[in-house]
């Protein structure tokens, strides 16, 4: 395939992934949020638990394409290219924490995070995808999944897979410490832990592979069929490995690696049929918005509702300190549908997604791209 058209679908998948991750990030109450809408508890998969993986995904995609003008081979230029470009995307994480900074004490800071998490895993997988033959790359990340799930097994073998004893959180209080842990799943554990982060980055190996089969296959009919076999194969292969090692966003188990990768490509097989093949190009503009300039977009959204919360605060004639994203949920987006309060929580998420797209928009037009 032609590269422009190959990115087109893929600046799309992009953008669409980006606009999911802001909406199901930013309602405007979390007691009111339609269940498609929220992660699974523990087990189990919801829709939202497929953006995360998605995007990573993309990145793996994007590595191929990349890599190409170094004929994908790894050099010391090109390491150093990427350890500082995921150790840059890892502090920018860690800064959207801890802003704006007076608020929280640097021995309460969470160290983790989705950008932290994208920043180490994208470190791992490119040395791998780089270091490997690219046909024979799922040989070690097989390897790697299969080692996971032993890890966990051994880790603690009466519950492996709980969210109190399993391997990934005991890790993580030892190097990090529990206050530099998330704490909201009722307990101290970390969803992008350090040692879950090893199985995140196969997923942006998969979709480096698929990269390579985009890039190496001429007849476009014959590259959608594969994906989606493809797909579909590693759809249920990762079902029935649930049975074993239950599907599980939070540990980034093997088989949720494995099911969202395989979801993630019948999309994008999907999309280009759509878009490339059959030129079903009218509704693009809007995810191409949010595709040309995914990480500043994102890194927006959070010093946004960061600053709603912590730096527009004023106190009520009652007393009581009152914050601005507070004051939108109970003053307005409430009221619009007072008999439907999780309608009114998600047209708040749709208000936030809007004021990011502005921001998209105006890159969009003036054709400025951001990069790291």
């Amino acid at each position: 395939m032609e590269q422009q058209k190959r990115l087109l679908s893929l600046d799309v998948f992009r953008g669409l992934t980006i606009a999911l991750m802001i909406l199901v990030n930013n309602p405007g109450s979390w007691s009111y949020v339609y269940p498609p809408l929220l992660h699974a508890k523990w087990h189990g998969l919801t829709p939202t638990d497929l953006v995360f993986p998605f995007f990573m995904f993309i990145i793996g995609v994007s590595l191929y394409l990349s890599s190409e003008k170094f004929d994908h081979q790894l050099s010391t230029p090109v390491a150093k290219k990427i350890i500082r470009r995921g150790l840059l995307i890892f502090f920018i994480g860690l800064g959207l924490n801890w802003f704006p900074f007076y608020h929280l004490p640097f021995t309460e800071l969470r160290f983790l995070g989705v950008l932290q998490r994208i920043g180490l895993a994208y470190i791992l997988a490119a040395f791998l995808c780089l270091s490997v033959n690219k046909w024979t790359l799922w040989k070690p990340a097989l390897f790697i999944l299969l080692a996971y799930w032993v890890l966990l097994l051994v880790g603690h073998q009466e519950a492996p897979y709980g969210i109190e004893e399993n391997l990934v959180r005991q890790i993580d209080l030892i190097i990090l410490g529990e206050k530099h842990m998330y704490d909201g799943l009722g307990l101290v554990f970390d969803p992008e832990g350090l040692l879950s982060t090893l199985p995140a980055a196969i997923t942006i190996v998969m979709g480096y592979m698929i990269g390579a089969l985009i890039k190496n296959t001429v007849d476009p009919h014959r590259l959608v069929k594969n994906m989606l076999l493809i797909g579909v194969v590693d759809i249920f292969i990762g079902l029935a490995w649930g049975t074993l090692f239950p599907i599980n966003k939070s540990l980034w188990t093997s088989s949720y690696v494995l099911y969202s990768g395989g979801i993630a490509i019948v999309v994008l097989g999907v999309l280009i049929e759509l878009i490339d093949n059959r030129k079903y190009t009218f509704w693009v503009k809007p995810f191409q918005v949010f595709g040309l300039n995914p990480l500043i977009i994102y890194v927006f959204s959070g010093l946004l509702v960061n600053s709603m919360y912590v730096v527009m605060q004023w106190t009520a004639t009652s007393g009581e300190t009152v914050n601005a994203y507070g004051w939108l949920w109970n003053e307005v987006f409430s009221q619009l549908a007072p008999n439907h309060l999780k309608f009114g929580s998600f047209l708040m998420a749709l208000a936030h997604l809007l004021i990011c797209y502005l921001l998209g928009y105006v890159l969009y037009r003036k054709k400025i791209v951001i990069k790291v």
